[in-house]
């Protein structure tokens, strides 16, 4: 399985390293609620408010990031959007304004927000169609390895020496681009050597005229949104959840849980991908929502934690073939005039499938209760499977008709 992963281009693994140190350097993002509430005493709702803003600021900035990339060049927007992220955390060490310190910090995620359409669409510009699976997957490794680590020295940090918690994240941040400034060669997809698909031939006009001619994505995006929406429950419903099972416990066996989550993705990411590359990524993405039914819809009947474990390695082998595989369509079937802009599409998607998620779920359980959140999300996973099926045909007739 790791031999699959031989003979990618050097960049290829550059972008790894730079996922796990950016990640792992990722200090701010995960305790901002505690740091707004704990060290700059602000009130919950002041708290939530903040946080609110820094989710919705990835939506413009990253839809932002994708056009300038397309047009300026993603390895310059790259440069230009870490770099001036890393700088802006640096004066929060040393400030004891809050509002200052929290008017760097959403301007940080903002910047933030501008990179992840440059990294994917360099990783498509990078490899053929054939060898993107491998580069995204690698990527998503990485990427999971850094979080993994991250959290764990964050909170000494946080705890021990708060400055630190900015200057390493910002140092991190540096080092990252550093790497890609010195190791990775952009390649221009407008002259790149690598064959071009038709589907990925350059288009002109705005870039919802071009979406429209490409019906597949925008079903695509639309199923995506239900997929986001199921997939949010495991950081909404499932802690009320786990409360509700195992009462003052709930916290400390929600928190064993992502780590069950986050090693299933270390550990079987490189064998999901490898039994999984003979499919075509849509029949993937099919089987991540069947997945997704599983882990989810039998929550709701299971009182011991063994078997939350085992449902929880069941949806994240779902996360796994949806994360190596929605960028993988995406890059295949955008022009490639337009690659980063249809990659900030799927942080749009994320965002209103979150928040309908929550939300809707959120009446639901004020409804129903917490326990019947488990059999409507089955039923919801179901359809959108069926959804990912007909695309999948529709997209294989439509193939089939064009080389006939």
């Amino acid at each position: 399985m790791i031999n699959a992963y031989r003979g990618l281009p050097k960049s290829i693994y550059i972008f790894f390293a730079v996922q796990i140190i950016n990640r792992f350097g990722d200090f701010v993002v995960p305790f901002l609620t505690l740091y707004l509430t704990k060290k700059l005493d602000l009130s919950f709702e002041t708290t939530g408010v903040i946080v609110m803003v820094a989710s919705i600021l990835s939506i413009p900035s990253s839809l932002l990031g994708g056009n300038l990339a397309d047009q300026l060049g993603r390895k310059k927007i790259y440069i230009l959007a870490q770099t001036i992220a890393g700088v802006l955390l640096i004066p929060c060490a040393f400030l004891t304004n809050p509002s200052v310190i929290v008017v760097c910090i959403l301007a940080a995620t903002f910047f933030n927000g501008a990179v992840r359409p440059a990294i994917n669409s360099m990783i498509a510009d990078i490899l053929p169609p054939y060898k993107r699976q491998l580069g995204y997957s690698l990527n998503y490794l990485g990427v999971n390895v850094g979080v993994a680590l991250g959290p764990i020295v964050a909170g000494f940090l946080f705890n021990h020496c708060l400055p630190m918690l900015f200057i390493g994240d910002a140092l991190t941040s540096f080092i990252a681009v550093s790497l890609v400034i010195f190791q990775v060669t952009e390649i221009d997809p407008l002259t790149s050597e690598i064959a071009v698909t038709e589907e990925e031939k350059d288009e002109s006009g705005n870039l919802l005229q071009v979406l429209i001619r490409r019906p597949e994505i925008m079903i695509l995006l639309l199923i995506y949104i239900i997929y986001c929406a199921v997939y949010i429950q495991h950081r909404f419903s499932l802690p009320i959840m786990l409360d509700t099972i195992f009462q003052a416990q709930g916290p400390e066996k929600f928190g064993l849980l992502m780590s069950v989550n986050a090693l299933t993705v270390i550990i079987l990411t490189m064998w999901i991908i490898n039994l999984t590359k003979r499919f075509k990524p849509l029949m993937n993405m099919a089987i991540a929502g069947f997945l997704y039914a599983l882990g989810f819809g039998m929550i709701g009947s299971i009182r011991t934690f063994s078997l939350l474990v085992v449902s929880t390695v069941l949806w994240t082998l779902g996360e796994i073939l949806m994360a190596t595989n929605f960028g993988v369509y995406i890059a295949n079937h955008s022009p490639r005039n337009y690659r980063a802009r249809f990659s900030a599409l799927s942080t749009l998607d994320k965002a209103i499938g979150g928040a309908l998620g929550t939300s809707l779920m959120g009446v639901y359980i004020g409804l129903k209760g917490v326990n019947a959140v488990w059999s409507l999300t089955f039923v919801v996973s179901c359809i959108s499977t069926i959804l990912m099926l007909l695309l999948a045909a529709y997209s294989g007739r439509r193939h089939q008709k064009e080389l006939s």
